[in-house]
């Protein structure tokens, strides 16, 4: 098939990658370059990167509003367009320019947590399973019917880093199965009960309220881990918890137990991971060589 791939993080190279071994990819588009790191340097998406070391056309239109890049894309003459977190809404024009459609890959399992950020969310929220589905695009803020759909648990212990893999893995595989069924699948419109909105994260969100129960602090560091990275202040630093799990224990909300296990409203949690500033991630044992928690975390 010829395809317009459109996608930006790192969740959407292995697609493209698994794509461009079997079909014909005639662009790529992606989000324009951002200023990143410590220079502030414009720094090509993961996507863009990728692209390029595929030897394939790259194109970073900062909007598609526009007539000019509408009418770019539809001579392509794609059989259809598949885009995973392009992080752009598609005006109807674009939308309809493909033969067969465009094609979203989302990482829930539609109508639960359309939106920004499903992986986060079904973490944050205690999820026991989330999944893939092919959608195939609209208007609406993924509103569409979906063609295929795949089913995960969610581990006790998981990370949204480690979700975020395992979920972009399953995509690139599904996505495959959809095309060569296409355009032979029949679109199951989504039911109107359910429906749950990821919102984008907010940093201001990750700040740890141990007055929670263990379990919702749990989630909330697995959920937001690696980034932003759910935080505590220890002294005058910024320390961030990046893997934990429920533990036994109880105490006044915050206080260290032993160790890095801390008590919260009910229960505690202990803290297997965390990342000082300035420093790479490292088990909590290895944190605690070179830092001292107060009897009570704020």
């Amino acid at each position: 098939m010829k395809i317009i791939f459109m996608g930006t993080p790192d969740f959407s190279v292995p697609v493209l990658q698994a794509l461009a071994a079997e079909h014909e990819i005639v662009a790529v588009y992606t989000q324009p370059p951002r200023p990143a790191g410590r220079g502030k340097a414009d720094r090509p998406s993961p996507v863009h990167q990728a692209a390029l070391a595929l030897g394939l056309p790259v194109r970073h239109p900062a909007r598609l509003k526009d007539p000019a890049d509408q009418a770019d894309f539809a001579v392509l003459n794609a059989d259809v367009a598949v885009v995973v977190a392009y992080g752009l809404i598609l005006p109807q024009p674009v939308l309809d320019a493909p033969r067969l459609g465009c094609l979203n890959i989302h990482a829930s399992l539609l109508p639960r947590w359309r939106g920004a950020a499903p992986i986060h969310r079904a973490i944050m929220a205690g999820d026991s399973h989330t999944g893939i589905c092919i959608m195939q695009m609209e208007a609406g803020l993924d509103t569409g019917p979906v063609l295929l759909r795949q089913e995960t648990a969610i581990g006790p212990q998981e990370t949204t880093a480690e979700l975020h893999d395992r979920l972009s893995a399953m995509g690139a595989a599904l996505i495959g199965q959809a095309l060569a069924r296409l355009p032979g699948l029949t679109p199951q419109p989504q039911p109107d009960e359910g429906v749950t909105y990821a919102a984008k994260i907010d940093k201001a969100e990750a700040r740890i309220d141990f007055r929670q129960p263990a379990e919702t602090v749990d989630r909330l560091i697995r959920g937001l881990s690696p980034f932003p990275g759910a935080w505590v202040q220890v002294g005058g630093e910024r320390v961030k918890l990046l893997r934990s799990r429920v533990a036994d224990g109880s105490g006044a909300p915050g206080q260290v137990l032993h160790g890095f296990t801390i008590a919260c409203g009910t229960g505690a949690v202990e803290i297997l991971t965390a990342q000082r500033e300035g420093k790479r991630p490292m088990p909590a044992a290895e944190v605690l060589k070179g830092l001292t928690l107060p009897p009570q975390l704020a």
